[in-house]
Order: structure tokens, then sequence, then C-alpha cells
């Protein structure tokens, strides 16, 4: 019997992870919700990231991005929740990037926003933001968030 033989990668795999900056829009009213927006080229449910900017901090590029992808506005915190990694396709290839995430507390939802037309947007209950996100470390850092929240704190970081 003939042996398949192993399945070639179109792209090649940049080693070295990218920086990327990501926001973790919620609300508290009723319960904890968090937003989600799909993703552009696969329609999967992330949360608004982007690539550094110059000259503009890492929780500013976050919050500009919930901003554009998401048309949320709002309060966001100066210290991280964490970082997720993920694998981007790009038409150069595959790229690492590791996300550093910002809690971002909505207070304002336009109702139009610059990539409206390219992304939907949804909130969901913490739980089930955890389980529509693919990337397990993004999961985690949602459910490590909700878990904070619950304990009573009214800081959000």
């Amino acid at each position: 019997m003939k042996e398949s033989p192993a399945p070639v990668r179109k792209r090649p795999i940049r080693a070295k992870p990218r920086a990327q900056y990501g926001a973790l829009p919620f609300r508290r009213d009723p319960g904890l919700e968090i937003l989600l927006v799909t993703s552009r080229d696969t329609g999967r449910w992330v949360i608004p990231k982007g690539w550094p900017m110059r000259s503009k901090s890492r929780r500013r590029v976050a919050a500009l991005e919930a901003l554009q992808e998401a048309g949320v506005e709002g309060r966001i915190e100066k210290a991280p929740l964490g970082d997720f990694d993920y694998l981007k396709t790009l038409k150069s290839g595959d790229q690492p990037c590791r996300v550093t995430v910002f809690p971002l507390e909505v207070t304002l939802q336009r109702e139009t926003w610059r990539e409206q037309a390219e992304r939907s947007t949804r909130w969901f209950d913490w739980q089930a933001a955890a389980e529509a996100v693919h990337e397990p470390g993004l999961q985690r850092l949602i459910r490590d968030f909700a878990l904070h929240m619950s304990a009573g704190d009214t800081t959000t970081a």
C-alpha cells in the first residue's frame, strides 16, 4: 500500500510572533456581556485588534480598533488583561501573532462606524463569548476576566 505524501503548505509560516493590540469590549448591565466582532476573512468571532501604530500607545491602538471594527467607545484600562497567540493568514504567508488585550468598558455604541459593512457585532454573555472564540488563549482571558469581575471587584483589571 502506498503512503500518501505529506500535505504541502502553500504559504510559509514565519517563526517570530508579531505584536498586535486588542480590546475586550464589555458592559455590566444586566450581567457581564462581551462584544465580539467577526473577522473579515473567515467570519469567525474575534475581538477588535490591530497592528501597532506609530506614536500611539498599546491601549490607544486597542481603543481605536474597537471604534473602527465595532463602533464602540469607552474607558480602556491602563493595564492589559494578558496575551493570547493566534495564526493570522496573510498574502505573504501565515504569521504568528501575540495579542495584548486591554479591557474596554463600553459607554457608547455608535449607530454607524468605519468597518460596519465588513463585520458583524454581537453582545454575548461571557460564557457564550468564551465558547464563540476559537483561540484557547482568548477563551482563557475571557473566563479569567469574568471570574475577576464576579469576585465583586469594581475595577476592571
